[in-house]
Parts: structure tokens; C-alpha cells; sequence
């Protein structure tokens, strides 16, 4: 049963040409259930910022830290 989250940074990043910001929301729904989006190399956090907002999550070095998370489910 997949899980539903919204994921939104905490602080402005600024790295490698790219820049994240705490408007930059997104949701996320996981493919397996589990307590965190950042479960399998983040890879539905990656592909949702890619897709909406053109941010490469890997090029600027993100990490679960950087993100506060919250299920809506």
C-alpha cells in the first residue's frame, strides 16, 4: 500500500548552480509502505523536483536533512 507526502525544504540552499527554497513544495507518493519518502535513494523526491520545478536534487547535494516531511495519509 503506498504512502502519500509533503515534502518541503527547511532553509534556502544554494549549491552547484541551483537553488531550493521552502516554497518549493512538493507531493510524493511512495510505491511501498514506509515511514519516509527518503527510503530508496530518494528517487521519487528526486524525480517529483526534476518534474516540476526543473531542480536537480542530486546536482545540488540534498540530502533528508535538508527537508521536513509529513504524511498525509
Amino acid at each position: 500500500m503506498p504512502r502519500v507526502f509533503e515534502i518541503t525544504p527547511k532553509r534556502t540552499k544554494r549549491a552547484n548552480g541551483t537553488v531550493l527554497t521552502p516554497e518549493m513544495k512538493v507531493t510524493v507518493t511512495t510505491k511501498i509502505n514506509t515511514s519516509t519518502p527518503f527510503y530508496n535513494g530518494a528517487v521519487e523526491v528526486c524525480q517529483a523536483y526534476m518534474r516540476i520545478y526543473g531542480f536537480d536534487y542530486k546536482k545540488a547535494n540534498c540530502n533528508q536533512g535538508d527537508f521536513v516531511f509529513r504524511a498525509l495519509d
